[in-house]
């Protein structure tokens, strides 16, 4: 892929989930292109479909029909196998909830998604070369996560989703768990990330979040607005 074609791109895309009470059409017919190093804030009322199409660029789901292309790739065409392996070599995901696990430390939940990929523990010192470049300090890496901050969990998070070093960060309400001051300095990080040509797109429900994004898109019953 050169870096002039689109690093995700929707065509036609609509996603259809069967319900006991019925059809439910959570995306219509949406068609969107991203390219490489943008900042996009998805954004909407709840029910607009935000989740549904975070969860398809994550390659966590497929369209009901229309394409999806990630990193020139028509997603419908992998097996969950290849499907799995993309998400793990090309998206890092940052979670409104953090989803550290709680058993292990600061350092084993950075260096968890690099054992996935490469089959052997991280000897080269990535792991901690992420961990002081989002500001955390040598003594806070034995600590377990909830010994932290939810402002320094939220770091962690961050440092994990960029261990594999992915080409597309996916942030589902980065901010939602945190003070204002927090979120502020995590956004400046994101923004920073994004400044040294990673691709992001978050989902979230504040303006002034938004506001740190290059495009935000409206989504409303579904459909782009």
């Amino acid at each position: 892929m050169t870096e002039s074609m689109p690093v995700i791109s929707l065509k036609n895309v609509c996603k259809t989930y069967s319900l006991p009470f019925g059809d439910v059409n959570a995306l219509k017919n949406v068609s969107l292109d991203i390219m490489p190093g943008d900042f996009v804030a998805i954004m909407g009322p709840s029910g607009s479909g935000k989740s549904t199409m975070l969860n398809l660029v994550g390659s966590l789901d497929v369209p009901t029909s229309g394409s999806l292309f990630i990193d020139g790739i028509d997603i419908k065409k992998l097996t969950d196998d290849e499907l799995t392996n993309l998400r793990r070599d090309t998206i890092g995901f940052i979670f409104q909830q953090f989803n550290l696990i709680p058993l292990l430390n600061v350092r084993e939940n950075v260096e968890y998604p690099y054992i996935l990929k490469y089959r052997h523990k991280d000897n080269e010192g990535r792991c901690e070369e992420l961990l002081h470049r989002v500001d955390l300090t040598d003594n806070m890496i034995h600590h377990k996560p909830n010994e932290l901050s939810g402002g320094q969990q939220q770091r962690v998070a961050i440092a994990r989703a960029l261990v594999n070093n992915p080409k597309i960060l996916l942030c589902d309400e980065p901010t939602g768990n945190l003070d204002s001051k927090t979120g502020q300095q995590v956004m400046e990080l994101l923004s920073e990330l994004n400044s040294h040509g990673m691709t992001v797109i978050m989902v979230t429900h504040d303006q002034n979040i938004a506001e740190y994004a290059r495009r935000q898109i409206i989504l409303m019953d579904g459909e782009i607005v």
